[in-house]
Parts: structure tokens; C-alpha cells; sequence
């Protein structure tokens, strides 16, 4: 089974070195020589989020520069080495606020989101053509302090897109910088010449909704730009996504080191290899992906996801001792996941411990309560070791939550390799911390006290959560509480830290503070999920349902109301924006 959790939906592109896409859901982290950090002393470094910008004109013809412009703005900035925001990234927020991608948004709306993401400024525009000549028109909203910079505006021939867009980007980052170090010429050396043709047809192909356009139109892409890296990741992305392994790889072979997406490409021809049962093909990809992400980032550390593939690839060698401490490291790595004591407890299913292996379903279980399989092989596993009655007891207590059909069958007889669960994809918050630590490390790091920020403490309190260090973690996280009283975004951490303490009232105490700041579909389903620890499920059920409110088509809250007894996500409507 390959587990697939959305790490093309939050990307960011970082650049820096050797070039990682990284990516987190409205929790970015950082060093305490963060971008912000950074940015107070010099303003046009920190992280920026783009937003499509406006056809002001009157042909739908050219309805496509809108996602193309805000493609190259992110684009520009990354090879610049700023830090930006993918286009899906920007998407995956939208989705989670229940606002549809098309829907015109506010300034107000763009700074509210900027602010969950912890960006440090928004880049929106407008631009209009006659069909010979292109006006474009970029705007540059700092969001802490809130700040509007003036208007900056390029014109020329359509032609010239490219050329003015360029311009156009470092007009905006010298304006916002007054120091910065390159004039237009160096700037312009960053950046690839494309063609324009090419560049349309990529934007179409990643606009597409259909499969059969979107590589159409990027296979055009590709074959008018043959050294596009952008366009060969795109094509191996479609081809992954369908499964087709072969296909993907081609292209995802034509990603060279130096690109900005090697790291993905590498990882998922890694993904590709195991799913074609060629585990020492898949050993060499993940170990060359292990050495290559520890030495591209500041700490050095290892990545669950790859350890848990590299354990996967292992196993199915037989190398049980090897896999075994690839997979106990994921575990320890991330200790919300199942998935990694989940793949220990099939390993000690197939060297006969079952005991053991009942151990670590259980430990599964209790990670993610309402993954059915966990259950199942726990249910497989106290039966083979005896504990029938143990069993019996299990399989009574998840019929109630799952149902009499909700239990997969299990035969312990039978080859378990179908149940083996692959990560498909790098950890976006632990990839987005190495970055930034990395990007620190290599900075100057002389920033006075007076120039940390709230987005300062919350940026280090989410390393050091994320690193397991809860009581550094919460002091950072008080910091930020002390000078900014009411930041969700603080609360939401102290109520993560309460709950894995085990303080679940205080974990509560803290969710419901945060909602009080600042209401969110994110916020409302942790509530619900620590409410259903408690084994409160109504008001569990209260939370998810305030959730799908705000963000009809928020898929986790449905998720965890469909699994809640007799609970059923709602049809949502179609829903506009409302700042």
C-alpha cells in the first residue's frame, strides 16, 4: 500500500545550493536566524506567497498569464533564493479556508492568509493586453507590519513577456531592498530563457483538469524547452500519480541534481522501484536520497519517510536487522505517524513473533484510531499469539466504531505484502525546517534581540517541536504569547505540546483559545480529535461539523466525521469568497 498525503499541495521552492521543495500546512519553521529574523534587517529576504494576478483586459484568450504570471513570480524569486510558495501550496490553503481556487480574493483575505502561513509578504497583480502589446502591473503587501508598497509597472510587446516579467520581479525586490546586491544584469543570468510558446503550454498543462490535456499540452512543453527541468518533473509527476512507474521515471531521470526538485524526483523514482518489486533497485535510491538530504541540511538528520521505504526495500531482501533500525528511527522521528510501527508489526508477523508484532499493532492503533487496518492486523496478530480472548475484546470494541464490515480480513497464512505501506512522498514540515535551518546556518546570524518578531518565536518553537524538545518548544511558544497575547497560532502549539503530555484538558483549554482569536477548519478538527481522546463524541462531532462550515470541502474534518458513529460529512455547496 502506498501512502500518499498531499506533499504537492503545500510546496515551497527554497533556493539554496542543492535545491529542495519543501512544504508545510500554515506551520512553517525556522532557526532563530529565520527569514523573519532575516528580514528585519534586511527586508526583501523572508517568505513570500503569490497569488495569480487579475486579467484586466478584455480578452479570455490570455486568461492563462494569470496562473503563468504568478508561476513566474515564484519562479523569479526562487532563483533569486528567496523562499516562496508554490502554486499548489497556495492552492492547498485555499482549499482548507473552503474558498474555491477561482474566487477573486481581498487584500484582506490574501494578508489573513499570508498570515496562517507565516509569509512575510504577498505578491499580487493585474495585466491587460490588445493582443500586441502586455501591461502587468505587481504589488508587494508586507504583512507584519501590515504595508502596501507602491505599484510597479512594466509595459511592451507580448513577445516580450519574459523579458518584462523579469525586469518586473527585480524592480520589486530592489525596491523592497535598497541594498540589494544585484543590478539587472546579474539577475537576469539566474534565470533561464524560455520560450514562450513552451511556457503556455506548461501553464495549461498544470491548469488542466483532465489528464489526457495535461500531458498533451506538457509533453508540447517539454519537446519545444528539451532542458526544461520544470516540464520533465511536471510530465513524471502526472505519470506517478497514474502509477505509471516506467513512464515517471523517464522523465523524472531527466530532473538534473542541481534542480530544485531532484530530491522529489530521486524519492519518488525510489517509490516507483519498490512498486515494480525491485527492492534493491529501491535500497540504492533511498540510501543515495538519506545522504543527500543529510547533507543538504543544517542538522544532518534523517527523514522518516525515507527510512521507512529504506526499511520497506530491506525487509523485502530479508535484511530484518538493517530494516528493523531504519523503521524504529522513522518511529522515533515522528511519533504521530502508524504507519512505521504498523510496517515493524507486519516484519515481526513474518519472522513469527506475534506477540511483539501485537505490540506494535497496538502502538499503530493508538497513534491513528481510526485506521481500520491497525485494528485488523492487531485482531490477526493477538490470535496468533493466543490471546484470544484479547482479541475478542478488540474486535468487539472497533465492531461498534467501524461497524460488522468495517474490518479488513486478515490470513495470517497468506503473504502480508499488500498490507506493507510505502510513503510516497518527503515530509513537507520536516523538510521546510531543514531548509530554513540550512539557509540560516549560512547566514549571518548577528540579529539583535530587538528584531525578533512573535514569527520569530513561533518559527523556533516549531523546530524544537519538531525535534521532540516539548519544554524548549513551549517557552518559545510563551514568548510569542507574551508579546502577542491573543496568536492562534501560539495556542494551537501549547495545545499540541498538552496533548502529547497527555494534558488533554489543557490541550482543549489551548484549542479553544485559538479558535476564540481566530476561528479555522484546521483548528476546530484538532478539537474534535482530542475531544474523541477524551471519549467525548458528541462533541467531537460538534467540532468536525463547525468545521465543514467554515471549509465545506476541508477533507480531513470529513474524513473524521465519516468515521465517527453514525457520522456522515455533508454535500457541500458551492461556496465563494468571503473575506
Amino acid at each position: 500500500m502506498v501512502r500518499r498525503g498531499g506533499i504537492r499541495e503545500f510546496l515551497i521552492v527554497v533556493a539554496s545550493g542543492l535545491f529542495f521543495p519543501t512544504v508545510i500546512s500554515a506551520l512553517p519553521q525556522s532557526t532563530p536566524t529565520s527569514a523573519t529574523t532575516a528580514s528585519a534587517g534586511n527586508p526583501a529576504h523572508g517568505i513570500y506567497l503569490v497569488f495569480p494576478f487579475e486579467n484586466a483586459g478584455s480578452s479570455s484568450r490570455l486568461d492563462w498569464l494569470s496562473e503563468g504570471l504568478e508561476e513566474l513570480t515564484i519562479q523569479g524569486l526562487s532563483a533569486a533564493g528567496e523562499q516562496v510558495y508554490s502554486h499548489a501550496g497556495r492552492l492547498g490553503e485555499l482549499e482548507r479556508y473552503g474558498i474555491p481556487a477561482t474566487a477573486k480574493l481581498s487584500r484582506a483575505t490574501m494578508l489573513h492568509v499570508a498570515e496562517d502561513l507565516d509569509a512575510d509578504f504577498v505578491v499580487f497583480g493585474s495585466y491587460s493586453s490588445d493582443g500586441k502589446n502586455l501591461n502587468i502591473e505587481s504589488r508587494l503587501l508586507r504583512v507584519n507590519p501590515p504595508a502596501l508598497l507602491p505599484a510597479l509597472r512594466e509595459s511592451g510587446a507580448l513577445e516580450s513577456l519574459m523579458d518584462l516579467h523579469e525586469k518586473l520581479t527585480w524592480r520589486m525586490l530592489s525596491a523592497n531592498d535598497h541594498s540589494y546586491p544585484l543590478n539587472l544584469a546579474e539577475f537576469s543570468k539566474k534565470h533561464k530563457a524560455i520560450r514562450l510558446d513552451a511556457f503556455e503550454h506548461y501553464i495549461r498543462g498544470l491548469s488542466s483538469n483532465d489528464e489526457e490535456p495535461r500531458l498533451r499540452e506538457l509533453r508540447e512543453a517539454a519537446r519545444l524547452e528539451p532542458d526544461w527541468a520544470e516540464a520533465d518533473f511536471a510530465l513524471g509527476e502526472v505519470y506517478f500519480t497514474k502509477r505509471d512507474c516506467e513512464s515517471a521515471m523517464t522523465w523524472y531521470a531527466r530532473v538534473p541534481k542541481t534542480h530544485e526538485h531532484y530530491a522529489e524526483a530521486l524519492f519518488s523514482t525510489g517509490v516507483c522501484q519498490l512498486l515494480l518489486n525491485k527492492p534493491d533497485r529501491g535500497e540504492e535510491t533511498f540510501a543515495a536520497v538519506q545522504i543527500l538530504l543529510r547533507t543538504g541540511n543544517a542538522t544532518g538528520v534523517d527523514f522518516p519517510e525515507v527510512l521507512n521505504n529504506l526499511g520497506v526495500a530491506r525487509a523485502r531482501q530479508d535484511k530484518f536487522p538493517a530494516a528493523q533500525a531504519d523503521l524504529r528511527r522513522a518511529s522515533a522521528l515522528d511519533p504521530d505517524e502508524d504507519d512505521y510501527p504498523f510496517n515493524l508489526g507486519l516484519m515481526a508477523m513474518r519472522q513469527g513473533d506475534f506477540k511483539g508484532a501485537a505490540v506494535l499493532f497496538r502502538e499503530a492503533s493508538q497513534r491513528e484510531p481510526d485506521i481500520p487496518e491497525d485494528h485488523a492486523l492487531l485482531i490477526a496478530a493477538l490470535e496468533k499469539a493466543g490471546n484470544k480472548e484479547e482479541a475478542e475484546q478488540e474486535r468487539n470494541s472497533v465492531t461498534e466504531e467501524f461497524g460488522p464490515g468495517g474490518l479488513a480480513a486478515v490470513r495470517v497464512g497468506d503473504s502480508l505484502a499488500h498490507f506493507e505501506r510505502v510513503a510516497a512522498e518527503l515530509d513537507p514540515e520536516t523538510l521546510r525546517f531543514e531548509m530554513e535551518s540550512a539557509q540560516s546556518s549560512a547566514a549571518t546570524s548577528g540579529a539583535a534581540d530587538a528584531q525578533v518578531t512573535p514569527a520569530t518565536h513561533l518559527r523556533r518553537a516549531r523546530q524544537e517541536l519538531s525535534e521532540g524538545r516539548l519544554d524548549a518548544a513551549e517557552r518559545e511558544y510563551r514568548a510569542a504569547l507574551a508579546v502577542e497575547k491573543s496568536s492562534p497560532a501560539a495556542h494551537l502549539g501549547l495545545a499540541e505540546i498538552a496533548r502529547r503530555q497527555g494534558k488533554l484538558d489543557d490541550s482543549v483549554k489551548e484549542l479553544q483559545a485559538a479558535l476564540a482569536a481566530r476561528e479555522s477548519a484546521a483548528a476546530h478538527t484538532t478539537l474534535a480529535r482530542v475531544y474523541l481522546e477524551q471519549k467525548k463524541t458528541a462533541l467531537a462531532r460538534a467540532e468536525a461539523e463547525r468545521a465543514l462550515k467554515l471549509a465545506p470541502n476541508y477533507a480531513a474534518a470529513k474524513q473524521l466525521l465519516e468515521h465517527l458513529p453514525g457520522g456522515k460529512a455533508p454535500v457541500a455547496p458551492p461556496k465563494g469568497d468571503k473575506p
